[in-house]
């Protein structure tokens, strides 16, 4: 399969007000046909579209806020896409939630949240979005999900499995659409400086320690490997080479080491 044109495309981004999702639309600008950007801020998004339009004014920007917690608004998502007749072909679902600290004492509303963000709603969109690319054999899905899937994380425990899922969800759909003119691809960026862990932090937390800060990459450098990956038809996409690296020993670390190396970085 040949890898995306985003020449003319029509995108849509979810997360989109913040961090990677709204410099996904930076760099489409200027690209793209038009863009969906959604967000459960609409004067965000407002902002984005304004300068988006100036920097290119043929352009056309929908936004739309959705709580993408809440699956009648996704549901209401699909219906607008469907009722407007605007046709996606490239849906990048980048929303995300976190939590940091022990599972135990989470919150259970918070944990109901990140498991529909990250994963329901992820999978609805997908879902939705995907017959009309296979009837018009053109397509791209892009799920940003996380280094934290390929292991378990103490600490992190819903999150890290919910980017498992995502991971997972991307490599069998891909081979599931091979054949069809639509590609997959999962994004697994590591630490990226956006507004993720400020909100994943609890109040009553104290400050973890940050990871080293080589390993720490820009928005930018995270979306255009992504964009590059969409374009090249890569299945999945490691921003960096210090956390390719790092991934790479992950994944040939025998999983009883994994665990005592967990053990250690829980206490």
């Amino acid at each position: 399969m040949s890898g995306f044109d985003l020449a003319g495309c029509c995108a849509l981004i979810t997360g989109a007000s913040s961090g990677i999702g709204r410099e996904f639309a930076r760099q489409l600008a200027g690209r793209a046909g038009s863009l969906v950007l959604v967000a459960r801020r609409l004067d965000r998004l407002e902002e984005l579209r304004a300068e988006l339009t100036k920097k290119d004014p043929n352009l056309n920007v929908h936004c739309r806020a959705v709580d993408l917690s809440q699956s009648n608004e996704v549901d209401e998502l699909c219906d607008w896409l469907a009722r407007e007749k605007i046709a996606i072909d490239f849906l990048i679902n980048n929303a995300g939630l976190g939590d940091r600290g022990s599972f135990v004492t989470s919150e259970p509303e918070r944990v109901r949240e990140m498991l529909e963000v990250n994963i329901v709603a992820l999978t609805t969109l997908t879902h939705a979005l995907l017959p009309a690319m296979i009837q018009k054999k053109r397509g791209a899905i892009l799920n940003v999900s996380s280094s934290a899937g390929f292991l378990p994380i103490a600490k992190l425990a819903v999150y890290a499995a919910t980017k498992a899922y995502v991971t997972s969800f991307s490599e069998a759909t891909r081979g599931e659409l091979r054949g069809t003119g639509v590609t997959v691809s999962a994004l697994c960026p590591g630490p990226v400086q956006t507004e993720f862990e400020q909100v994943a932090q609890r109040n009553s937390a104290k400050r973890e320690k940050s990871s080293p800060t080589l390993a720490h990459l820009s928005v930018e450098e995270v979306v255009r490997a992504g964009l590059r990956a969409i374009e090249r038809d890569k299945p999945l996409v490691v921003p960096g080479l210090i956390m390719k690296i790092a991934m790479l020993m992950v994944r040939l670390t025998p999983m009883p080491l994994l665990r005592w190396t967990s053990r250690l970085s829980s206490k």
